[in-house]
């Protein structure tokens, strides 16, 4: 059985979807209708602009989306038996469930990533990458600090803390000293933290009121890992997202338990493809 996996935040790159646009007349026209829909032209941000403006939230967000989409929308992919997309990628894969419209995952998506922008504004905080330990120890370290939690479980030995700067600063002096590498990551915030509580409050009103209908193979959330086709649950976790720790790692093993052997990436980069392999080495993996 097949899965449709789908990145999240960092997958960017400039002059990403033009080759699509410039290829597939349909594809061309969800583009610009996509620049409709959020009444300004992100087709120019992301076909010509620079490493710089793409890394903005409120920018990077819908781009990943957009791209995400239109590149599931030409594909013509059939026999799908789960979606699942890490952290921002669990709205590409809910949409190309089925579950969500693309006007309205898009919208969305848009709420999203402004309400995280502003809740970075209002806090100082960051994150950082962990390479080389166990998911247990570095959940115990960060444990020892008031503001420092575990946000992204990619792969066995790659884990990204959340935190307040002076936090996330002191938590990676002492995973060093454990043995491990700690990467301060250049983004906005602490996402998947408690600072972004204003942000889940604010995305919980607009998810609450979306159109979401049943999707069409189950989506296994990053809240907790696992496969849901009831909306009243897909809501909440998607909102619950925000605040908690991308699951991965449990995802995929989650998948690979339901007796799911191939992983396709859909949307820009081959990260996932990376991580899953890392996860189950035995795992088919291929992108759109």
């Amino acid at each position: 059985m097949n899965a449709l996996i789908f990145p999240g935040q960092g997958s960017q790159f400039v002059g990403m979807g033009k080759e699509l646009f410039e290829s597939n007349e349909e594809a061309k026209k969800k583009f610009l209708l996509a620049n409709k829909i959020l009444d300004f032209d992100i087709t120019d941000v992301m076909f010509n602009g620079t490493v710089d403006d793409l890394k903005k939230t409120d920018i990077t967000q819908p781009a990943i989306f957009i791209h995400s989409y239109i590149t599931f929308f030409i594909s013509n992919v059939k026999n799908i038996s789960a979606f699942a997309g890490h952290s921002l990628g669990e709205f590409s894969a809910l949409t190309c469930s089925g579950s969500l419209s693309f006007e309205e995952g898009l919208e969305l998506v848009l709420i999203r990533a402004r309400a995280m922008q502003n809740a970075c504004k209002n806090n100082d905080s960051t994150m950082a990458a962990i390479l080389g330990l166990a998911d247990n120890l570095v959940s115990e370290v960060c444990a020892t600090f008031d503001n420092v939690v575990p946000a992204n479980y990619n792969c066995p030995g790659q884990i990204v803390i959340s935190g307040s700067n002076e936090g996330v600063k002191l938590a990676c002096e002492k995973l060093k000293e454990e043995g491990g590498k700690a990467i301060l990551l250049p983004v906005g915030g602490g996402f998947h933290s408690p600072y972004m509580e204003s942000a889940k409050l604010e995305l919980e009103d607009a998810v609450n009121r979306a159109n979401i209908n049943k999707p069409s193979a189950p989506i296994y959330q990053n809240y907790d890992s696992e496969g849901h086709l009831e909306i009243d649950t897909i809501r909440l976790n998607l909102v619950s997202q925000l605040t908690s720790p991308v699951r991965w790692t449990q995802s995929i093993n989650n998948m690979i338990s339901n007796d799911i052997k191939s992983f396709i990436e859909c949307g820009p980069g081959r990260v996932l493809q990376g991580l899953v392999k890392k996860i189950n080495r035995d795992s088919e993996v291929s992108s759109l």
